[in-house]
């Protein structure tokens, strides 16, 4: 009986010893299974950074000259209504936006703007105001503003004038 006793002991002593000696043993199969899922989750729940736009400044020049740094002053285009007539004026030139001929008198315009762009060194990123008084119909703010955007100009700030 004490044998029997004994033997069942070291029997007993024996599972504890080997449960504590085994390895615990990860399965690789499911842990990427899971890996791969948490990735596809994450692709298609975040949220993308737009793409940055240009700095608003210039680099020095290597000769070692300085340069003003910052925002470029904007272009002011103002629109204002004259006894009926809505006129566009800008850097010294006044266009008449015809009411029954807008298309000619927008090219017109178009045209004047592109010249003073290249005589001022300007480009398409660079701002533009309009300045617009109360009294000017929506309409030409409307043309206006679609020529320019329709040049390529996306930099463009809208002020209402107080009626004078």
């Amino acid at each position: 009986m004490a044998t029997h006793q004994q033997s069942l002991r070291t029997e007993a002593l024996y599972r504890v010893f080997s449960r504590n000696n085994r390895t615990t043993v990860l399965r690789m199969a499911p842990m990427i299974d899971v890996i791969f899922l948490l990735l596809i989750f994450f692709l298609v729940a975040g949220k993308w950074k737009p793409q940055q736009a240009q700095l608003p400044f210039e680099l020095p020049a290597a000769g070692g000259a300085t340069t003003q740094i910052g925002r470029a002053e904007p272009l002011v285009l103002r629109l204002t209504n004259q006894e009926g007539k809505c006129f566009v004026s800008f850097a010294g030139n006044e266009i008449l936006l015809e009411e029954n001929a807008p298309a000619q008198s927008l090219a017109l315009m178009l045209g004047k703007l592109q010249n003073t762009l290249q005589t001022q060194k300007r480009n398409t990123t660079d701002p533009v105001e309009i300045l617009c008084g109360q009294e000017v119909e929506w309409d030409y703010f409307a043309k206006v503003y679609n020529v320019l955007y329709g040049a390529g100009i996306t930099d463009i700030t809208f002020t209402v004038t107080e009626p004078e």
